[in-house]
């Protein structure tokens, strides 16, 4: 079987395949405390994608209560130091950039010959042209990756909006194949407040992810299929910079919007290039 008929038909699965009912029955597997359930599966995880449990906090497989626990394992304190200073802004995750740049006329680059609309992404149109004109950047989580999710700059959490939608894959295969694919996925739009400017954190949601989490609700909306918002009065959730703000349960893509002149990139930030969390992602003037 040749790469593009499988390739082809993967994308094709895709559409065909139920994606929510898939990701709950994986996602109870990946719940389950059950020794002979998990330990296969960390084992597996651990060879398959030659993981680094030098890095974690409990390096000790057997220590995980379930495949969950280990997949968003924490890190020893030192094994990512946030770079440069307060007026910096770092990356949020250990990520491939599969793009970045200019959001114009509202809209972002997904892959090569593909874009799509910040408006649909956001869900808020209004929210969408305050952003216009600034810059993005898409970061994928690949399996291997840390799954836990920082903050880029301190801030406070603004509003919330959590969109239900598809469940694609988010790897370089269907984000090169896939029409509008962010703006299709199930998402949860986290909007942010800094010294520096406000910015958009987009948790995007994928085949098999068991479910998106915040550090201030928990698992978000793992069953109810309709869009939820929150806003967040006075005193909001306020964060440091690199503090955890979520993690992803099983991968996925996290998207950054920045307002006009709110961010200038390193030229270290290049499509394609692997960043990790706490890497800086502006040019010093």
């Amino acid at each position: 079987m040749t790469n593009t008929f499988k390739d082809s038909l993967f994308i094709v699965g895709q559409y065909l395949l139920p994606h929510h009912l898939i990701s709950r029955l994986i996602g109870v597997l990946a719940q389950s405390e059950w020794p002979w359930v998990k330990a296969p599966l960390i084992r597996l995880f651990i060879d398959r994608f030659d993981i680094n449990m030098a890095e974690a906090e409990r390096q000790d497989p057997s220590d995980y209560r379930s495949f969950n626990d280990f997949f968003t394992r924490a890190l020893k304190a030192d094994s990512r130091p946030i770079d440069g200073n307060a007026t910096d802004w770092v990356s949020p995750v250990d990520a491939c950039v599969s793009q970045f740049g200019r959001i114009s006329a509202g809209r972002i680059i997904q892959a090569k010959g593909r874009d799509y609309s910040l408006s649909e992404l956001l869900g808020d149109t209004v929210m969408a042209e305050q952003f216009d004109q600034g810059e993005f950047a898409t970061l994928y989580l690949a399996p291997k990756d840390y799954h836990r999710i920082h903050m880029p700059m301190a801030a406070q959490l603004v509003k919330t909006r959590f969109i239900p939608g598809k469940l694609f894959s988010v790897n370089p295969l269907t984000a090169n194949t896939v029409p509008r694919l962010f703006a299709r996925n199930e998402r949860l739009v986290c909007e942010f407040d800094s010294p520096h400017g406000r910015f958009v954190m987009v948790l995007v949601g994928a085949m098999v992810v068991a479910s998106i989490e915040t550090t201030w609700s928990g698992v978000v909306a793992p069953w109810r299929r309709r869009i939820q918002e929150q806003a967040f009065d006075t005193p909001t959730p306020a964060f440091q910079r690199g503090q955890e703000m979520g993690r992803f349960r099983l991968g996925s893509t996290v998207i950054l919007a920045f307002e006009p002149d709110g961010i200038c990139w390193s030229s270290k930030i290049k499509k394609g290039a692997n960043v990790k969390l706490g890497q800086r992602l502006n040019h010093r003037s």
